[in-house]
């Protein structure tokens, strides 16, 4: 998803508020025992309202890993995509699909969940009229250039290469070859939706309706969400709990002092600040485990100062200015590792991950980083700015430390500098109208294992998350490439060639992959971050 993906990878601005209630939180939060009890986790409020096909970050994709389940759900544990809605997806050629969609499901709403629902959504989801952040993600399915044309108005509605069969049977047509098509299908995207989201959607987004194990009851902007446990979910991963009151933090130090102090039973982003503390306060009710999330420095190509020939090398000094190694160890202390290539580990070398792609780019070298940036024309403006969203302390503790890095690199102490926004959501409303002039901090959470999702989503022409607004030709082709390759192994080869283009012009300064880190309270047990580094809430269980 989410950008942390959707990284994708977190968090503000849901355009209308669901109806306030108060709820508890802490030890006090519900009541009864075992699987009736509520516990609270700490939260940010979502960019976006909470539709599938319009949320591309962290906070609002927990929501929706909550009330909704799609055709495919990618396994806890390891991340493999495994069938849930999808009774059989076949095809014989990776480009005509057709999927039967299992018997039985129903919306929390007792509505029924059918074929059509996930027809409707994706088409909803791609059509330009619908502003949906995620529309990139139909882009494979044909007739998208139809309605999400890339100038001008659309020519159709609805996707040519959708049809529905009868109630539980569709077929897709994409417009070419794309032999992981299946696996992606576990992203919230392709999440269908209920005839409530169309006849009564200014309803809907005051309430959201899914069909997952948990069901909104309400939220409050600015101060919390408050899920039931939906007792009518079909699903064999029922909620363990009797639901989650989702806390919303504009700080982390506050939300790990408010778990100390037994008011929050649930963190899920140890602050820096407090990594030298947690193993003394919480013991065994610590977390740190591998995600699939990489940070980033992503630039602004909109700017033509930082798109221009030689200020690749500008980029790769920069890199190489940047001492990775004492920054993780010093600040994030066992729970982020420097980065070698753009992806993760978590995706192991079948999926994708080659330690060293970056080579001697991502070395740190501050003689040849000096000679590189004057190479090529020194830095814009004389000075390197990195926004960052300043709502978590510890982007200000690793900003601070990789400006002295390039500082004591180009010996001169105003090279670089951090410009911090005050919250996330405003942070990310200046990305996305394109008001960044110099880098910025970028995370990427992984919306699916696989290679494809860690570049196409952040580097192709146009992607739904090339902020930067990057553009390759090279790198655009080899992609296509790779993605109409039946064979994994050699699709993989060709993703990793694209990724080579990448680093040959540094699209983005990879800074070092992140582990998921999480405290709990004494009453919670069954604790555990997935792949992607979210709490699995339906199986956390309260005393």
């Amino acid at each position: 998803m989410r950008s942390a993906t959707h990284a994708r990878w977190a968090a503000c601005a849901v355009v209308t508020a669901l109806a306030a209630t108060s709820c508890g939180g802490g030890g006090s939060s519900g009541g009864g025992g075992g699987g009736s009890a509520v516990l609270s986790s700490s939260w940010g409020d979502p960019q976006n309202p909470l539709e599938p096909a319009n949320t591309n970050e962290v906070q609002g994709g927990k929501v929706l890993d909550m009330i909704f389940r799609g055709l495919k759900k990618y396994d806890p544990k390891t991340g493999k995509a495994q069938d849930m809605l999808a009774q059989k997806i076949d095809t014989s050629d990776s480009q005509n699909y057709k999927i039967t969609v299992k018997d039985g499901w129903t919306f929390s709403n007792g509505e029924k969940v059918t074929a059509r629902s996930f027809v409707d959504a994706w088409n909803y989801g791609a059509s330009l009229k619908n502003n949906q952040k995620n529309a990139y993600f139909f882009g494979y399915i044909e007739g998208y250039d139809k309605v999400h044309p890339d100038s001008g108005s659309q020519s159709a509605d609805t996707l040519s290469g959708l049809k529905v069969v009868d109630d539980r049977t569709f077929t897709v047509q994409l417009n070419q070859k794309f032999s992981s098509f299946p696996d992606t299908l576990g992203y919230a995207a392709f999440a269908p939706l209920p005839r409530a989201f169309f006849t009564d959607h200014a309803g809907w987004l005051k309430r959201p309706v899914g069909d997952g194990p948990y069901a909104i009851e309400s939220y409050t902007k600015g101060s919390q969400m408050s899920l039931k446990k939906w007792d009518g979910y079909p699903g064999a991963d029922k909620a363990q709990n009797g639901g989650v009151t989702l806390k919303v933090y504009t700080d982390s130090d506050t939300a790990y002092t408010d778990l100390i102090a037994g008011n929050l039973d649930l963190v899920d982003d140890v602050p820096a600040s407090q990594l030298k503390n947690v193993k003394n306060d919480l013991g065994g009710r610590y977390i740190n485990t591998p995600a699939g999330i990489i940070q980033t420095l992503a630039f602004p190509y909109y700017d033509s100062a930082w798109n221009q020939s030689g200020s690749e090398k500008v980029r790769t000094g920069l890199s190489m200015a940047i001492n990775r190694k004492q920054i993780t160890d010093t600040i994030f202390q066992n729970t982020r590792t420097p980065a070698t290539d753009w992806t993760s580990p978590v995706l192991g070398l079948v999926g994708g991950f080659k330690e060293g792609l970056c080579g001697s780019a991502c070395d740190y070298d501050p003689a040849q980083a000096k000679k590189l940036i004057q190479e090529g024309g020194g830095l814009p403006g004389g000075q390197l700015k990195i926004t960052y969203n300043a709502d978590t302390g510890s982007h200000r503790m690793w900003v601070d430390a990789v400006c002295n890095s390039i500082n004591n690199a180009l010996g001169n102490d105003k090279a670089c500098v951090g410009n911090p926004v005050g919250t996330f959501a405003d942070f990310r409303n200046q990305i996305g109208q394109h008001k960044m002039t110099g880098p910025f901090r970028a995370g990427w959470q992984m919306d699916y294992p696989l290679i494809q999702n860690f570049l196409q989503p952040l580097y192709y022409t146009n992607a739904s998350s090339n902020d930067g607004k990057w553009s390759n030709k090279d790198f655009d082709k080899l992609v296509d490439q790779a993605n109409a390759e039946t064979d994994t192994g050699k699709a993989v080869g060709t993703f990793q060639k694209a990724e080579e283009v990448v680093r040959d012009n540094m699209a983005a300064i990879p800074l070092w992959y992140q582990n998921g880190s999480a405290g709990y309270a004494e009453r919670l047990s069954n604790v555990a971050l997935n792949p992607f580094s979210v709490p699995v809430y339906n199986e956390i269980k309260v005393s």
